[in-house]
């Protein structure tokens, strides 16, 4: 038999102090926070979305499209955008990179020496801070990339968090509490965490940086539980001496040439990740191959896998599903770890699961992400290390101009830092298109006569003596917007074409989100806010926050209002040692918009060195 706690037999057989006590608990029980699991993670951002108005993980959904249903701010009032509330992040030290999460009405981000907070959704009062105390002196000459962090992960009550010197942390979402601590990584090893991780179904997956130095690049996975590492794939084969960890890095050696694992080899993941649930599949990007002259790894004619490649991986296991190299034998640096975007689209009649791409190479990728079957591949800015793509396999012809030596400097299409780098695009279903921040420009090579370590890596190149005239091999790809190096491309991914495009933004800032409201939100690297109509690229909206080094926007929605946030300023200079949460001036800060606001703006910031100067991993 059941009974209520309201029947009145069941009343009578319990002591008042009983019924008081389990009122009690059914009310406490009815005003948890629902939990985040996987299906919850599955659903977010669709039609079925349970917590609609929340931002769960780093792409919004689990395909990182960027794209939000919300529609309350479209381009009707979207000019009526203004500054709700701001919070403090601390002392900074470096740009603001990290896409911040929404739940339980709470926004939790990630800044500078990973420092972890939690405010209200609403007003930005603090719920709770945790700073993990990196050894500040002792591993800053060690990380390759600066103090950055590029995000967060959500299951289950616990955020997770990657900090810079090598550790994963499970925080309690409520309390900021630590639940558990994995070690990934050791920043003595030239290794570095600045990647948003990914929740992958029971696992949170995660990928290292530090791709510039002597390292081996790899991606794993941990029980959300208890922390426990379930299994770690090797973007790189190691020393065969010591035998391969499984046959993808047996196969991988073939590749590669003399005693290539002296030097690392590369191929770290330091941005770029997905998971497909309906396949349990990992989707990442690897990073360039290392050093970047081929003359240092003995790579003349050789591929050198899994580096500057999409790798897809098994969630359960860690195994190779299937890969595709973009960029092989890399000499330019010209990493394929730019965000992906998984979606589900009509390609001459047939519904085709998608992966798509647009890294530093400066080429828009379409695969299909079950088999990786190549499908198109189109350069959004000037390329010149490719002369195009076989249009079966979808292998690059690499122009043989484009290889250099320590005698005859290169100069090669697209610029330094890449096409795209780490700034988010977002892909709106409605349009069809892609909203993509680019650079665009070029870079000149020449390799040095030995490899030479420095705090930001060991690249083996050397700067060209002024007045020395280099190689310019053949340029395809659409013209340039004149005058302009950072630029925003509404892109057509289906026909490969530019459809708008404006000047703002770049490889390394400038990120984007979409909305069901026919608007694309940008945040530049200067921390100016802009709206622009999805489908025309008309301007509607520019806001100034007086602070760089800007992160990328996201929209929520608490209590019937929708908002716009997003983290910007660099705070104190980046080699400062000191308190994270110490007193400075122009602290970078959390902002949040909403319509019919006019809070004041903060104070304008002195000039410093320009964002972006870190180096990108």
């Amino acid at each position: 038999m059941k009974y209520h706690l309201t029947s009145p037999s069941m009343k009578t057989l319990l002591a008042p102090g009983i019924v008081a006590a389990l009122a009690l608990i059914s009310t406490v029980a009815a005003q948890q926070p629902r939990a985040v699991d996987a299906n919850i993670l599955k659903a977010t951002g669709t039609a079925n979305d349970p917590m609609s108005g929340s931002w769960l993980t780093y792409g919004l959904t689990q395909g990182e499209t960027r794209y939000s249903p919300l529609k309350q701010i479209d381009a009707s009032n979207v000019g009526k955008l203004g500054l709700s509330w701001s919070y403090e992040l601390g002392a900074g030290g470096g740009n603001q990179e990290a896409t911040p999460l929404v739940w339980n009405n709470t926004i939790y981000g990630i800044t500078t020496w990973s420092v972890v907070f939690a405010v209200d959704a609403r007003n930005g009062k603090q719920v709770w801070r945790w700073d993990p105390e990196v050894n500040q002196s002792a591993v800053r000459q060690r990380m390759c990339c600066g103090v950055l962090n590029r995000g967060l992960a959500l299951a289950n009550g616990l955020i997770f968090a990657p900090i810079n010197d090598g550790r994963l942390v499970a925080l309690d979402a409520l309390t900021g509490k630590v639940k558990w601590e994995a070690r990934v990584a050791y920043p003595q090893d030239w290794y570095s965490l600045t990647i948003a991780p990914r929740i992958a179904g029971n696992k949170v997956v995660l990928g290292v940086a530090g791709g510039d130095h002597p390292t081996r690049g790899f991606i794993d996975a941990y029980e959300i539980a208890i922390g426990r590492r379930a299994w770690r794939f090797y973007t790189v084969p190691g020393d065969p001496s010591k035998g391969f960890e499984d046959d993808a890095q047996r196969s991988a050696a073939k590749t590669w040439a003399g005693d290539w694992w002296k030097m690392g080899g590369g191929g770290s993941v330091w941005d770029g990740m997905a998971y497909d649930p309906e396949t349990s599949t990992v989707y990442a990007g690897t990073g360039n191959a290392e050093p970047w002259p081929e003359k240092f790894r003995g790579a003349k004619g050789l591929d050198n896998l899994y580096t500057c490649s999409i790798v897809a991986l098994d969630a359960n296991t860690g195994k190779l599903k299937w890969h595709y190299q973009e960029v092989p034998n890399d000499n330019w640096d010209l990493d394929a770890v730019g965000g992906f975007i998984l979606t589900d689209v009509q390609i001459k009649g047939r519904t085709r699961k998608v992966i798509m791409q647009a890294p530093k190479d400066g080429v828009f990728y379409v695969l299909d992400r079950v088999t990786g079957e190549f499908i198109s591949a189109a350069p959004f800015v000037q390329v010149n290390w490719t002369k195009g793509f076989d249009e079966k396999t979808g292998r690059p012809f690499i122009n043989s101009e484009a290889f250099y030596d320590d005698k005859t400097p290169v100069q090669i299409y697209p610029t330094g830092g890449g096409a795209h780098n780490w700034a988010p695009m977002s892909y709106n279903p409605a349009t069809g298109l892609v909203y993509l921040p680019a650079s665009q420009g070029n870079y000149t090579f020449l390799a040095a006569d030995e490899v030479i370590g420095y705090p930001f890596g060991h690249p083996g190149v050397a700067f060209p003596k002024p007045g020395v005239k280099p190689i310019v091999p053949p340029i395809i790809g659409p013209e340039p917007l004149a005058g302009q190096r950072g630029i925003l491309e509404a892109w057509d991914p289906l026909n490969q074409k530019l459809v708008w495009r404006t000047a703002g933004g770049g490889a390394m800032g400038g990120g984007t989100v979409t909305t069901a409201g026919n608007l694309v939100f940008q945040v530049i690297g200067d921390g100016r806010l802009l709206a622009y109509s999805a489908g025309k690229g008309e301007k509607l909206l520019e806001l100034k926050t007086n602070r760089n080094g800007a992160a990328a926007p996201i929209t929520y929605m608490v209590d019937g209002k929708q908002y716009v946030a997003f983290l910007a300023g660099t705070g104190r200079p980046p080699q400062t040692e000191g308190p994270t949460d110490a007193k400075v001036d122009n602290p970078p800060m959390l902002f949040a918009f909403e319509l019919g606001t006019a809070a004041l703006q903060p104070p304008v910031a002195p000039t410093r060195a320009a964002p972006g100067a870190e180096p990108h991993q």
